[in-house]
């Protein structure tokens, strides 16, 4: 898995793939060659890495003003598939792929599932979604290349995820941790535990807490779980995941270049500091992204890892920068709710955050489930610390309602916490 010998060589591909991008995208892409020439930049201004920053970004917005094919930079005749997100806002944002571009991301696929350990003697059970979304055609593909067997369930389906558990014992689950709960719990209500196989859950596309994690592991029996990094306009799921010591994500800066920058000024942060994800891809031949916003907040980790990996390593994502919640003035990002509630004993990994404004002032309610073996009588003593840790580490004030254990909705997909309703 480790081809690149050392630092000096990495960097060495990333030069070579940035002046490769930005000049295919200035000659192929009618997009780019106009954000370029507004920009006032040509690919012989492209010498060195610290060039990168005289090239404009590129933004979501920019995906849906050039739909349906943005950022298209070959024939239409070499793209031998799309993929779409979600297009909450807008028009949909549609990603084409040539057959290199599909083999690229079957690669670093592949090198993930390695990094977990998954491999030959491995059964993949692939509770995520297929079709239009890249999540399922990647994990699959990634899967099949390192020789593991392929269970491509989908996302939902409580029974039928439960019954193949059991009956084709999987020792992988890739999933989101919003499905991994879900079905974690499912099989201690079931009493299926010690039916089922599960060494190793890959989950991703959403934020989890360490509570959550704890949850997850303890309900699975599972010894690991990894946090894999995606999005589909950087190719799908796949550009990055934890090592098995848990300490950061490794991503393939062989196949992009990731600048941390603040989400206000776009200038770079200090090493440690949160900021947003920003990517250039250096193979991608039909969209490639060039300074790409992603909105996703993380925090560079500096130095080596333990583990021998020469890639380099981020921080789990944080949230993003749009999730962001102005309270009484003061930005607050929904990861620091999860990092307060994760330190708190006697409750569970779920909560929810309902905004309301009353009278020109704005309140926050936080409902917060009790743990399983929770002990009600102790409801008032949680709030009061949930309700301190709060005001010292966030600064401002918020009313607690403890709540029954199973209460909160569960998902299957991604879950919703917060409840805007000002």
């Amino acid at each position: 898995m480790n081809e690149i010998k050392d630092l000096e060589e990495l960097e060495k591909i990333q030069l070579e793939g940035l002046k490769w991008t930005v000049n295919h995208a200035y000659h192929n892409s009618p997009f780019y060659k106009k954000h370029f020439e507004r920009a006032g930049v040509t690919p012989s201004d492209i010498n060195s890495l610290a060039d990168l920053g005289k090239l404009p970004f590129t933004e979501a917005k920019h995906l849906r003003e050039d739909y349906p094919f943005p950022l298209l930079s070959v024939p239409e005749e070499k793209v031998v598939r799309i993929h779409s997100s979600s297009g909450t806002t807008g028009k949909r944002k549609i990603l084409s792929y040539t057959k290199k571009d599909i083999e690229d991301w079957t690669t670093f696929f592949a090198r993930a599932f390695q990094m977990a350990g998954i491999g030959p003697k491995d059964r993949v059970q692939i509770a995520v979604g297929y079709g239009l979304w890249t999540a399922g055609a990647g994990f699959q593909a990634g899967c099949e290349r390192v020789g593991a067997m392929a269970i491509p369930v989908g996302p939902g389906n409580l029974e039928l995820q439960c019954q193949f558990l059991v009956d084709l014992k999987p020792t992988c689950i890739c999933c989101t941790s919003s499905m991994a709960l879900l079905l974690g719990e499912e099989i201690k209500r079931r009493g299926l535990a010690d039916k089922i196989n599960i060494k190793t859950v890959i989950q991703g596309s959403e934020r989890c807490s360490d509570s959550m994690r704890r949850a997850i592991l303890d309900h699975l029996g599972a010894e690991h779980l990894f946090d894999i990094t995606g999005l589909t306009e950087l190719y799908g799921p796949g550009p990055g995941i934890d090592c098995h010591l848990h300490q950061g994500i490794h991503y393939w800066a062989d196949y992009y270049i990731l600048e941390i920058l603040d989400p206000e000024t776009l200038q770079p942060v200090d090493d440690g500091e949160i900021g947003e994800m920003v990517v250039t891809t250096l193979r991608k031949e039909a969209s490639p992204l060039i300074r790409y916003r992603t909105r996703d907040l993380t925090r560079k980790i500096s130095g080596p890892c333990p583990c021998g990996s020469i890639f380099p390593r981020h921080d789990r994502i944080l949230g993003r920068s749009d999730d962001m919640i102005i309270f009484r003035g003061v930005n607050i990002y929904p990861g620091q709710i999860d990092e307060i509630l994760s330190d708190i004993d006697g409750i569970s990994s779920e909560y929810n955050i309902i905004l309301e404004r009353r009278d020109a002032r704005d309140y926050m309610k936080i409902k917060v489930e009790r743990d399983s073996a929770g002990d009600p009588a102790y409801d008032e003593d949680i709030q009061a610390a949930i309700q301190q840790q709060i005001k010292n580490q966030i600064m401002v004030s918020a009313d607690i309602q403890i709540v029954e254990y199973g209460t909160l909705p569960r998902s299957e997909r991604k879950s919703k916490r917060i409840f805007d309703n000002r």
